[in-house]
C-alpha cells in the first residue's frame, strides 16, 4: 500500500515539474496596445486653466520624481523612483516654478502618499501646490500671483488699438496677455 501511495505522489511531482518547465519555456505573447489619453477630465481642465493663466509659462505633465531630483544614496532614490508629478510649471528659461497636483484624497492612504509626495518635493526646494480638485482660475491666479490688473489692461490697450470697422476677437485676448511676477 505504501509502494502504491509513494508511487503516486512520484508520478504527480513529475507531472507538476513538467507541467511548470513547459509554462515557463513558452514564449509569453503580448497583449494588443492601445492608444490612452494622456489626461483625465481633472488634469485636462486644470492644464487649459494653467495655460490661460500663465501663457509664456511651458507647463509639462507626468513629470518623473527623477527628472525633478537627484540623490547621492539608492535607498533614498527608492522613496522617489516610481512617483509622478502631475504637471510642472516652467518659466521661459525653463526653471521650474511650481509643481501643482490634483486629485482627490477620499481615503488615509493617498492623502498620507500625497503628503509624502510633497514633502519629498518641498526637502528639494520645489513649490508645491496641491488641489483636491479642479482648481478655480481664481485660486490658480492667487497661488501663482498673476496680476490681473495687468490682464485688463492689456485688454483695453488691445481694444483701443483696433481700427474703426474690425471687431475684437470673441475671446477678447482674455488671460492670454497675462503678466506676472514668475516672468519678469
Amino acid at each position: 500500500m505504501n509502494i502504491i501511495i509513494f508511487t503516486s505522489i512520484a508520478i504527480f511531482v513529475i507531472i507538476l515539474i513538467v507541467a511548470y518547465r513547459t509554462r515557463i519555456n513558452k514564449p509569453q505573447s503580448d497583449s494588443a496596445l492601445r492608444q490612452r489619453a494622456v489626461f483625465n477630465a481633472h488634469e485636462q481642465t486644470t492644464f487649459k486653466r494653467l495655460k490661460e493663466i500663465m501663457p509664456e509659462a511651458n507647463i509639462l505633465a507626468h513629470v518623473s520624481f527623477d527628472a525633478l531630483m537627484t540623490t547621492k544614496f539608492p535607498h533614498t532614490r527608492r522613496k522617489y523612483e516610481k512617483m509622478f508629478a502631475d504637471f510642472v510649471v516652467l518659466d521661459k528659461e525653463c526653471r521650474v516654478i511650481a509643481i501643482v497636483a490634483v486629485g482627490e484624497l477620499n481615503s488615509l492612504k493617498k492623502w498620507k502618499a500625497a503628503n509624502d509626495q510633497d514633502t519629498l518635493l518641498e526637502a528639494a526646494g520645489y513649490k508645491v501646490f496641491r488641489y483636491k480638485v479642479v482648481p478655480e482660475y481664481q485660486k490658480l491666479r492667487d497661488d501663482f500671483e498673476v496680476n490681473t490688473s495687468d490682464i485688463h489692461t492689456l485688454i483695453k490697450f488691445k481694444e483701443s488699438q483696433l481700427g474703426k470697422f474690425e471687431q475684437p476677437s470673441s475671446d477678447h485676448g482674455h488671460l492670454k496677455r497675462a503678466s506676472y511676477s514668475f516672468f519678469h
